[in-house]
């Protein structure tokens, strides 16, 4: 009854407003920077079930498995150090992603104990989904070995690896952007979250020799049948060596070889432009300009000048905008947008409130945005809150405008209530 009351509320402006908000905080979640390059270990956290470990190594493949209890109401911290430590030898972890759940904080300071003196460090990601993915289908398909907790600790791992790629996995509703999705009309929600999701995909690009089937189908142009068999060949004949070869997949014909090849990547072609994001039907245009400015990329913006960038794309026979594309696109190919945004943070000690003074000047991640502030994590055992007066000098109707989950910001401490377990920060540098 209160679900009908609080849906019969609900007017069509206000549903818009309420679904385009659930889309502009889903981005920044699905956006967030990787961690590339590093062996893993992702910690699960709980209470009377334990804490669920998974290592796994620089491409998300699972090396090994634990259970530990460091939290109550077992308290086996001596032998939840010695397991955590030896895995950490043994693979060489170099950071540990925790889960911001339930027994978080205990488990954020077990590690922080644990790690103390060693070059691990630590990060904590949101677990959002994370079990939704575990019990899924898809999660039973892809870890059918491993019990549903232990998959919750891989998803984990991986997130801080590269969340968009294992994101994708859960429904968008299930990855925690708003309340009352399952208020809203859900056909409307569906379409507009599922395009946030593939706008995000397409923009970062996927390596067509490593990405998933859930990856695959949010690309242009890729359904869930095309990205099976995209995948299927790929272990029948091995990896892609160019874009070209995506048409001897079946069920891939040339209207959506023209709608998904520009964003997908081959890193191993000989064709350069085949890891970027120019479109074959503008290899000839990109061609044109080198011949026209000269092979040396590095040159390409001093030659453009010289010539004109009218006169060049004139000659290139494309507009000026796809010229400026393709020329960013020659100076970095594989670029990834991500790599431009604030790295997460990375950590190796943990604070207690009781060690903030006001007008500490602190360093921390936003976590969530409000209609009256903005929640950040700032290494202790509760989020501060700037309040929306105190985000910026300007004005502004909502922190968003300024804010998005996942922004690295500089705060300093106004107030600390041990009681309340309330802690008020200001962005406004103090004068």
């Amino acid at each position: 009854s209160v679900t009908r009351e609080l849906r019969s509320m609900l007017t069509d402006e206000a549903c818009e407003q309420a679904i385009a908000t659930f889309a502009v905080n889903l981005k920044p979640l699905l956006m967030q920077p990787p961690v590339k390059g590093m062996v893993t270990m992702g910690l699960d956290p709980g209470y009377r079930t334990g804490c669920k470990v998974a290592v796994v190594d620089e491409t998300g493949k699972v090396l090994d498995t634990a259970v530990i209890y460091p939290a109550p109401p077992h308290n086996k911290i001596a032998e939840a150090e010695r397991i955590v430590t030896g895995l950490i030898k043994k693979h060489n972890v170099k950071v540990i992603s925790i889960g911001n759940g339930t027994a978080g904080r205990e488990t954020e300071k077990f590690a922080a104990d644990t790690v103390k003196g060693t070059d691990v460090k630590y990060v904590i990601v949101s677990e959002a989904g994370a079990s939704v993915y575990s019990a899924s289908k898809l999660g039973a398909e892809e870890f059918p070995d491993y019990d549903v907790s232990l998959r919750s600790a891989v998803s984990i791992a991986r997130r801080l690896q590269d969340p968009l790629a294992e994101l994708v996995k859960i429904d968008p509703k299930s990855i925690g952007v708003g309340q009352y999705q399952h208020d809203m009309p859900q056909k409307r929600l569906d379409e507009t979250l599922e395009g946030v999701v593939e706008d995000c995909v397409n923009s970062v690009g996927v390596d067509l020799n490593t990405a998933s089937v859930s990856l695959l189908s949010h690309v242009s142009g890729v359904n869930s049948t095309v990205a099976k068999n995209i995948v299927a060949y790929r272990e029948a004949e091995g990896a892609f060596r160019s874009r070209k070869e995506l048409l001897k997949v079946p069920k891939l014909g040339a209207k959506a070889y023209e709608q998904c090849a520009g964003f997908l990547r081959v890193p191993e072609s000989a064709e350069m432009l085949d890891n970027t994001s120019v479109h074959p039907e503008s290899y000839r245009a990109a061609k044109s300009l080198l011949l026209l400015c000269g092979s040396d990329i590095s040159k390409l913006p001093d030659e453009l000048k010289r010539i004109g960038m009218d006169k060049a794309a004139e000659e290139c026979g494309i507009g000026v905008p796809t010229l400026k594309d393709i020329l960013r696109e020659l100076q970095k190919p594989g670029r990834d947008p991500r790599d431009e945004l604030p790295k997460p943070l990375l950590r190796s000690d943990v604070m207690e409130m009781s060690d903030l003074v006001p007008g500490m000047e602190l360093t921390g991640t936003v976590r969530n945005i409000v209609d009256f502030g903005a929640f950040v994590d700032i290494g202790v055992h509760q989020d501060g809150l700037v309040h929306i007066s105190r985000i910026c000098d300007k004005f502004i109707r909502h922190p968003s405008e300024v804010l998005k989950p996942g922004d690295i910001v500089t705060v300093w401490v106004l107030e600390v209530d041990q009681k309340k377990k309330r802690i008020s920060l200001t962005m406004k540098k103090p004068q």
